[in-house]
């Protein structure tokens, strides 16, 4: 890395090969020098880490002021619809709620006799906010000795006066599927619905929904183990003002969030699925996930981030070649329907090879210190060679495995909404709130995945009718 004129990492460098041929020096100096070069290649690290050579979000970016947009390049495309798109269109309806006849104003139009030969129709698709109160009431009846016979109410309906599942599932929608703050919730019943609810309502409202949602959560871990494909993922949460995890398997059709306080195998043993699980799993190579007895492979988004690092930042033009390689195999697995034949494979994968033993000698391993047994931490360059070396076959498994995609961005995109909630509320007041966003998180997302309307989702749960979401989701 380059400061002005100054090149830092090879200035770094030589204070290091100083440092091994001098023996004059004291043990005090030597091992505050080497503190002073540690701490400077710390720094140097962190300065150089931007959204485009790691994980960190654009708005995380250094020197990015604040509230300001990523900058995009330019397009030379015009505005709307772009050609071969296809569009949506208002479709005519056939049985409208309210039809408005308008009469033509005879004073318009000169004197005579006239009759109606048809009309001209045009429809407005509009919205009507209101309350709707829907009274029960069950008959009474009493026979010739005084007894009493009393119809039963819904079971639905326990108490005087509640609320109905059209305004419990509209409060859970607006909070857990659009993140929108409960006292926001308050307002919008107050002033569109004439409606009064109470911030502690729209939790209940959630905490009913996490409770129905109990069944769905059970057959939902089912589903994940007989999997063949899933992706894993975790991102750091603040829980009343701590670091938390929330952890994420999913693939095209099934989404599971689960909080905890830990980000390894504790957590991973206590979302009861992977243990079980004997497919191919995709991450971006925490190590707790390869404790696990399943096929592993990798995700291409975090490798090319990582050697664009290497070589931007460190010089490395081996990562430049490894990268330019990566997105070759792609092309050519994508034009190979995702998968290649074994000969192509064989060529690609001597080609790695060959780029891999060149860089251990662009970028060899630091030795031990004099006198010293411990290995010395290496460089992050270092650290990926090393990494896309002694883990070969998770890096290229999907060139010849046609369910095996490039990268993990499934889990990625569905993680997404969890730091926009983090953004919009700072963190989860109770571990308790965590628990209900995840299991209704992952109830909405699944529903998605299968067509299947949030709003649609939520009215069957709050009615009972839980078991026929579940029985479309099979």
């Amino acid at each position: 890395m380059s400061v002005g004129n100054i090149n830092v990492t090879r200035a770094l460098e030589r204070v290091e090969a100083m440092l091994r041929r001098d023996r004059s020096i004291s043990p005090a100096l030597r091992g505050m020098i080497e503190l002073l070069v540690t701490i400077v290649n710390l720094m140097m690290a962190k300065l150089s880490v931007n959204s485009s050579n790691s994980g960190i979000a654009p708005s995380k970016d250094p020197g990015r002021p604040r509230g300001a947009k990523p900058r995009t390049r330019k397009s030379r495309r015009k505005p709307g619809g772009q050609q071969g798109h296809v569009g949506t269109t208002l479709e005519w309806v056939a049985e409208p709620d309210r039809i408005e006849p308008i009469a033509i104003d005879r004073r318009t139009i000169p004197p005579g006799d006239y009759k109606p030969v048809g009309y001209d129709a045009r429809q407005v698709i509009d919205i009507v906010i209101t309350s709707f109160v829907v009274e029960y009431r069950v008959e009474i009846l009493v026979n010739g000795q005084g007894r009493r016979f009393v119809a039963e109410f819904p079971a639905s309906v326990r108490h005087r006066m509640q609320y109905g599942s059209g305004v419990k599932s509209q409060s859970v929608y607006m909070s857990q599927q659009q993140l929108i703050p409960y006292d926001r919730i308050r307002e919008y019943f107050h002033d569109q619905c004439a409606i009064l609810i109470s911030a502690g309502s729209v939790f209940n409202f959630n905490l009913e929904a996490f409770v129905l949602l109990q069944p769905f959560e059970s057959f939902l871990l089912r589903k994940l183990v007989q999997q063949l494909l899933l992706h894993a993922d975790e991102t750091g949460i603040q829980i009343d003002k701590k670091l938390h995890w929330l952890h994420c398997l999913c693939n095209e059709r099934w989404t599971l969030f689960f909080p905890h306080a830990r980000r390894g195998g504790e957590a991973i043993r206590a979302m009861g699925v992977l243990q079980h699980f004997k497919g191919r799993l995709g991450h971006d190579h925490w190590k707790s996930y390869f404790q696990l007895a399943c096929s592993h492979f990798l995700c291409y988004a975090h490798h090319l981030g990582e050697l664009d690092y290497a070589w931007v930042q460190d010089g490395q033009r081996w990562a430049l070649n490894m990268s330019l390689l990566l997105l070759e195999i792609h092309s050519a697995t994508t034009d190979a329907d995702g998968s290649l034949d074994d000969a192509t494979a064989l060529k690609f994968r001597a080609r790695y090879s060959n780029i891999l033993t060149r860089a251990d000698r662009q970028c060899p391993a630091r030795s031990p210190q004099p006198g010293s047994n411990r290995r010395p931490a290496q460089t992050k360059s270092r650290n990926l060679l090393e990494r896309l070396r002694d883990f070969e076959t998770e890096t290229l498994l999907f060139m010849t495995d046609p369910l095996v995609p490039f990268t993990n961005n499934q889990c990625e995109n569905d993680l997404r909404m969890t730091k926009v909630q983090q953004k919009i509320s700072g963190c989860f007041r109770s571990f308790e709130g965590a628990q209900i966003f995840c299991r209704v998180r992952s109830y909405l997302s699944t529903c998605r995945k299968h067509a299947i309307q949030a709003t649609e989702a939520l009215h069957a749960l709050f009615e009972g009718r839980l078991s026929d979401i579940i029985a479309r989701l099979e």
